[in-house]
């Protein structure tokens, strides 16, 4: 699984611009989808948090994944779509959408809107998920994002579903920032692709035996990434650029630095209930990132 030629790799969170009635930006969305490609990129994942997708409604994202086609994206091999739903109807609906379009693999989050449930409940909605789309089930990542869920997925849980399911389950985005759950992961399934969703761990991650990333700094520092994503090179800057997200809402820092570096305002717009960071967080946002980077670069 660890082949080269096979790995994961780095998938950009692509992030989605919107317009000032509230809109997505299709054609924005689709020059920075080309453009992170470009910058090497394997694919790009629509829909996830980073993407603002529990935002976005069916009809929203039909439009965004016609504009990444439209743009030259081949789907099959550059598109992971998000899967962030409460009810099943729902992600099996946003799941559909992706597989209709020949999408690479489904990015499935637990259902998040009752806290406190059980291996036994989540067991439940992941088995009807998968029952639910019948014979065109495949390549599911589970995703692990508790930090926004409160919703961890267990080692027995992801194990069980392994097991019930050894050919639809392929992988896990852990994006917990729990370094030891991360090494059991690891420990446990480096037979599938375990994907590093904090930065902070990636290099590390991959020399056990991770296969790349679904990283929201991808929208920003591609080729910073590549190197902790394909060969678990450290880059201590990454380290201190992902502290100095954290302490600001990570969405809107993040676009707060595509902004940056496109030279484009209109990547600080935001989905409600999320808000934009103002003039001073964004310039001690900016002033911290490229320290960090200039650090490692001395």
């Amino acid at each position: 699984m660890n082949d080269p030629a096979t790995r994961f790799g780095l998938s950009c969170a692509l992030a989605t611009p919107f317009t000032a009635a509230g809109e997505p930006d299709l054609p924005r969305m689709a020059a920075h989808a080309r453009d992170v490609l470009a910058r090497g990129c394997g694919s790009i994942t629509a829909f996830g948090t980073t993407g603002e997708g529990p935002s976005l409604g069916l009809t929203q994202r039909l439009r965004v994944l016609g504009a990444l086609q439209a743009a030259g994206l081949n789907p099959r091999t550059q598109l992971v779509g998000g899967v962030i739903a409460a009810s099943l109807e729902g992600a099996l609906a946003e799941a559909r959408m992706i597989l209709e379009c020949d999408g690479r693999a489904l990015l499935v989050a637990p259902p998040f809107y009752f806290k406190g449930v059980g291996e036994e409940g989540l067991y439940a909605w992941f088995s009807a998920f998968i029952e639910g789309l019948g014979v065109a089930a495949r390549d599911v990542i589970l995703y692990n994002i508790p930090s926004v869920t409160a919703v961890p997925l267990s080692l027995s849980l992801i194990g069980r579903l392994r097991r019930a399911y050894p050919k639809v389950i392929i992988g896990v985005k852990d994006s917990s920032g729990d370094w030891p759950y991360t090494q059991e992961l690891l420990a446990q399934h480096r037979d599938m692709a375990i994907l590093i969703g904090d930065e902070r761990h990636l290099a590390q991650g991959v020399r056990l035996g991770g296969q790349g990333a679904i990283s929201g700094l991808a929208n920003v520092i591609p080729e910073l990434l590549l190197p902790l994503a394909m060969k678990g090179e450290a880059n201590p800057g990454i380290t201190g650029m992902v502290e100095a997200v954290l302490r600001h809402p990570v969405t809107p820092a993040v676009k707060a630095l595509i902004a940056e570096r496109a030279g484009d305002d209109a990547w600080l717009r935001v989905a409600a209930p999320l808000v934009s960071l103002d003039a001073a967080a964004i310039g001690k946002l900016r002033a911290e990132v490229r320290e960090a980077l200039a650090a490692k670069a001395a």
